[in-house]
């Protein structure tokens, strides 16, 4: 069992890594990894070989399937939706993307479909000035599915504490030990929520997949990423992992490093801080009246605990809602469910001198502020980014946001990055 869990990590990172990606690998044709062509799950009970579980999801091709329906392999708990609101319409006009041609940064000219095709998309949509302009649904996926965001949840997370520092509900300058007395002889004791907030907490931790020992198994055991292995003596849970986690990398604030436990802290902190889940606040303060389709879900570790990091999921319409209501500044559907001051100190980012070094470096020029990359770009457009081709991507010039779904056999974003953002070049400027 060690070993199968071992392959299936160095294989194919789970949630955390997004890491620059160093080796070319040799990707399977798209089109044969279709779900009508792979069958999986098909049957009563399904054969062996089509069988997908927590212990081998993370196995392309298991994840064409696993990504949307993650319910299915791990327990979760609901974000709802107003059962009694209506859905806030989304109004069309098709622009033909699907058609456009352009370079995809290495000499070679395709389509936005051949692209969405060759970056293993599950669902892609476009929104210009609140239009949908672009919609698409891989084989096997739908309208209605809810798909994994991985670390794009860390974003969802961050705003909802941004916004609570706007509400005077959360001291950035305070420290985590303050809100969270369990964390006092943990690394981060004495670094503050913004260093958190920020991935600038210099806490010990390694997210080597190469390594067995690394600290990103013992989070995925003690989360439920993947189940334990036998004899298994480690943190049981997600709380006892980060209390674990008590030797410093260096001095708080000094340099940006993309760790997934920084953003299971800021939940922690949200919790203690709220007195509320994590998962009632966020419904209540943004799923409850966005005008979602429907409820969202995060995947929880044996206690119950919300993975923050990278465990939410939702429809691609709906997480389009949510950036949706992040371009116009925290109003949507009809008020103003997120403080203005909130999301526009979000849009100025965060130091890039501090983002230099921290195991991005084909965001180059870019830096991170509570749990979002601000691009720099000539259009100051803001992204969250998961695994394995998540994406949301916000243009207040361009009035544009695109959200992308994958199942890429490759986990890092790096992978993808030169071609998802000529694409998305292309398509910014075909709009315009």
């Amino acid at each position: 069992m060690l070993q199968s869990l071992r392959y299936g990590l160095a294989t194919t990172a789970l949630l955390i890594a997004t890491q620059g990606h160093t080796e070319t690998p040799q990707l399977p044709p798209p089109e044969s990894t279709s779900l009508s062509k792979l069958q999986l799950m098909q049957g009563f009970p399904p054969p062996p070989d089509k069988l997908v579980t927590q212990a081998n999801f993370n196995r392309f091709p298991n994840g064409r399937w696993a990504l949307h329906h993650m319910r299915e392999l791990q327990p979760s708990r609901g974000i709802a939706r107003d059962p009694l609101a209506d859905v806030a319409k989304l109004k069309y006009k098709d622009r033909g993307l699907g058609d456009l041609r352009f370079d995809d940064g290495s000499g070679q000219t395709t389509t936005v479909s051949e692209w969405l095709r060759d970056t293993y998309t599950d669902a892609f949509i476009v929104l210009h000035k609140g239009r949908v302009v672009y919609e698409s649904y891989a084989d096997g996926m739908d309208d209605q599915d809810q798909h994994i965001l991985w670390s794009v949840t860390k974003s969802v997370t961050g705003l909802l504490a941004a916004d609570m520092i706007q509400r005077g509900e959360l001291d950035p300058d305070a420290t985590v030990a303050h809100y969270v007395p369990e964390l006092k002889d943990s690394a981060w004791g004495d670094a503050t929520v913004q260093q958190v907030l920020d991935m600038t907490a210099a806490v010990r931790y390694r997210e080597d997949y190469k390594d067995f020992t690394s600290d990103v198994y013992r989070y995925a055991f003690s989360s439920g990423i993947l189940p334990k292995p036998k004899n298994y003596q480690g943190p049981a849970s997600l709380y006892e992992f980060l209390a674990s986690l008590t030797e410093k990398s260096g001095e708080h604030g000094e340099q940006f490093t993309y760790q997934t436990v920084q953003s299971e802290v800021v939940a922690w902190i949200i919790s203690k801080a709220s007195g509320r889940d994590y998962t009632d606040l966020l419904s209540e303060r943004i799923w409850s009246k966005l005008g979602a389709e429907r409820d969202a879900y995060v995947l929880v570790d044996s206690h119950g605990t919300p993975l923050a990091g990278g465990g939410m999921n939702t429809t691609l319409r709906d997480l389009a809602r949510f950036a949706e209501m992040v371009r116009h500044k925290g109003h949507y559907n009809g008020e103003q469910m997120v403080s203005k001051a909130a999301i526009e100190d979000i849009f100025k980012g965060g130091e890039r001198s501090k983002f230099e070094g921290g195991g991005l470096d084909f965001r180059q020029g870019q830096s991170y502020h509570n749990q979002w990359y601000q691009t720099h770009n000539d259009h100051g457009a803001l992204q969250a980014a998961g695994i394995h081709g998540q994406m949301i991507h916000i243009d207040p010039q361009a009035e544009l946001v695109v959200v992308k779904f994958s199942s890429h056999p490759v986990a890092s974003s790096s992978f993808t990055y030169t071609s998802t953002t000529a694409a998305l070049d292309a398509i910014t400027e075909a709009l315009q």
